[in-house]
């Protein structure tokens, strides 16, 4: 019985420590963390951005970049073999053979001047010892696997030339090319839509089951952990603060991190109130606290938990915890005094950040909007047809409210947002904003009324300009907009949205870099806020946000709509955020409005078959 359950052990991890050294001090990313994988097994490891869990993935890989990035210790056994002490020869013979790894931007992991069949049968060449025609032969074959559409194309294809869910696909069937004994999928479908997400999902699913693939999941969506994972570990400061079965974590979380996690998911039933977060943010790994990592952001922190280091032990049975609540031997003592901290203020009030309904009177309305692209072939690049990427739609946003439109990529959603904000000119219809049609407007009439709209960017950190500082930032907007204002104007209006989006004015005079995702994030929404808008575009604001940051960002957006009366346009494919933040909701398919209602009429009881696919696809926590 215990050589069978040795031989569907395919990965164990035994204290594993890998730090940086840097100009800060040593940064310990993995600071002892241990945990097993079994054969066709799901391990998900969760916690925000910063926690370790890449650094994870890339150790047991072997991908830590030398000499700044080490192995401090711990053990990597690969079916028992400690692969650390390997040589980098022996190294390079596991990576894309027994262990495969697929990365969160696949765009960036794939080598652009070569084609997919060049990358997919490099790996199978090498470590499967086939000769070109036969390798060949294998990819197609795993491009088919992954369901793409014409593989023997594809295959021939450079990876610019496809989706961002094509890309996804490809570095699937490269990862799993070789059947690896152990696939690290590192937030595999954080930029795809439900549907693509649910098909990828389930073909990595399917796959596992095939090959009996054991597989390790990063990623911060919690739908898909509940709906994906047999067994979770929660992350944070490097370690593993909990573990258990998915069911146990999800149905009875017993650390307070896992905890704020779990009540920062936004859901209809928290609708009109302010999401509960987490205050402060991931300590830096250069500078770890002494005790509890979790300390200085918990609730319920006690006198000794900054001195004390809580040790991951067994609270029940499969339950492992490192939290002193559950060491009987600490809270008998003195230092489980708790510590007073002062309430985070929830709104309980389910109108509290509403914006009362006399209050909403039609700011923009959009009428029979198309914006086509003009298809070219030959050498003098005739106009053979039109992509028509907004095939004549209809929408009416309110002041104070909230309008989702949702829909799969391609299907013409952030063209929509741009031809609104005359970013891109539409090929036809009326954009009345405030009494004013956009389309007959140019010049500087035009930009009288664009500085009343403006856009959240889904990547902040590649839509803020990296070489000057983030007061500069926010006041090129005004010195575009709003001309009129002199320079101590401008500086008391930066001043005014940095302290909106809870940000200092210290903090001005720093780069984008020095700030977290979420940091960076307020920032965008500090700049578009600036210049006073009562109309903005939030293309995709939250999606690429750990639950804990999405929450305090949402809870912004509200938070701001209800005290300056503000509509939002909001551009998404998280239907969960959506059923939280959005009061209508408009469905979009191949450029068309297929379907549009109030959020629960479209939750509740969806008419049209595209939509039910959609809803069907979000993967959903249950309760118990």
């Amino acid at each position: 019985m215990a050589s069978t359950k040795t031989e569907s052990l395919i990965l164990e991890v035994k204290d594993l420590r890998t730090y940086f050294d840097t100009p800060e001090g040593t940064a310990k990313a993995v600071n002892g963390i241990s945990f097993k994988i079994m054969k066709g097994e799901t391990f998900a490891l969760v916690g925000e951005s910063g926690c370790g869990k890449s650094v994870t993935a890339l150790s047991i890989i072997q991908l830590i970049p030398e000499p700044q990035g080490r192995n401090a210790g711990g053990e990597i056994l690969l079916q028992g073999q400690d692969i650390i002490p390997l040589t980098e020869r022996e190294k390079r013979g596991l990576r894309g053979n027994k262990i495969s790894m697929i990365f969160q931007e696949p765009m960036t992991a794939l080598n652009p001047v070569l084609t997919i069949g060049d990358q997919i049968t490099e790996a199978i060449i090498l470590h499967q010892s086939k000769n070109y025609a036969n390798a060949k032969t294998i990819a197609i074959e795993m491009l088919n696997r992954v369901r793409l559409p014409l593989p023997e194309k594809i295959f021939d294809d450079y990876p610019h030339s496809l989706s961002g869910g094509q890309r996804q696909r490809v570095m699937i069937a490269m990862a799993l090319s070789c059947k690896p004994l152990l696939l690290i999928a590192d937030e595999p479908t954080t930029a795809l839509d439900v549907t693509i997400q649910e098909e990828i999902l389930a073909l990595i699913k399917e796959l596992k089951e095939e090959l009996g693939t054991a597989t390790l999941l990063i990623t911060h969506n919690l739908g898909l952990v509940f709906n994906n994972a047999r067994r979770v570990g929660v992350m944070y400061g490097g370690s593993i603060v909990e573990e258990a079965s998915t069911k146990k974590i999800f149905r009875d979380p017993l650390h307070p991190y896992t905890l704020g996690l779990m009540r920062s998911v936004p859901a209809s039933s928290k609708r009109g109130q302010a999401l509960e977060t987490i205050p402060g943010t991931v300590p830096l790994a250069t500078n770890l606290p002494i005790g509890c990592k979790f300390s200085t952001r918990c609730n319920r922190e006690m006198i000794g938990c900054k001195e004390t280091m809580p040790v991951l032990t067994e609270f029940n049975k499969g339950h492992s915890v490192a939290c002193h609540l559950y060491d009987k031997d600490f809270m008998a003592e003195s230092k489980a005094a708790p510590i007073k901290k002062p309430e985070e203020k929830v709104t309980k009030d389910a109108d509290a950040l509403i914006v009362p309904h006399k209050d909403r009177k039609v700011i923009l309305e959009v009428k029979n909007l198309k914006t086509y692209y003009p298809i070219k072939k030959g050498i003098l690049k005739r106009t053979i047809g039109n992509l028509k990427a907004v095939d004549g739609i209809d929408l009416v946003i309110k002041r104070g409210s909230t309008l989702a439109l949702v829909g799969e990529s391609g299907c013409g959603k952030t063209t929509t947002g741009k031809s609104i904000l005359q970013l891109i000119k539409p090929t036809a219809g009326e954009i009345i904003f405030k009494g004013k049609n956009l389309s007959e407007l140019t010049g500087r009439e035009l930009k009288k009324y664009q500085s009343l709209m403006q856009i959240i960017f889904q990547d902040p950190y590649s839509s803020l300009n990296p070489r000057i500082m983030v007061g500069d930032i926010i006041e090129e907007g005004l010195k575009s907009l709003k001309p009129e204002l002199n320079e101590d104007q401008r500086r008391k209006e930066v001043r005014r949205a940095l302290n909106m989006v809870g940000l200092t004015e210290k903090m001005k005079q720093r780069y984008p870099h020095e700030f977290s995702g979420g940091q960076r994030q307020r920032i965008g929404i500090a700049r578009a806020l600036a210049v006073e808008p009562e109309f903005i575009v939030c293309d995709e604001a939250t999606s690429a946000l750990d639950v804990s940051v999405q929450a305090q960002i949402l809870n912004l957006l509200k938070s701001i709509q209800r005290d300056f009366g503000l509509a939002f346009f909001f551009i998404t494919h998280d239907l969960g955020v959506v059923e939280y933040i959005a009061d209508e909701v408009s469905v979009m398919y191949n450029g068309k409005i297929v379907e549009h209602g109030l959020v629960d009429e479209i939750f509740s009881n969806p008419k049209h078959a595209y939509t039910k696919k959609l809803l069907k696809a979000v993967p959903k926590i249950e309760s118990h």
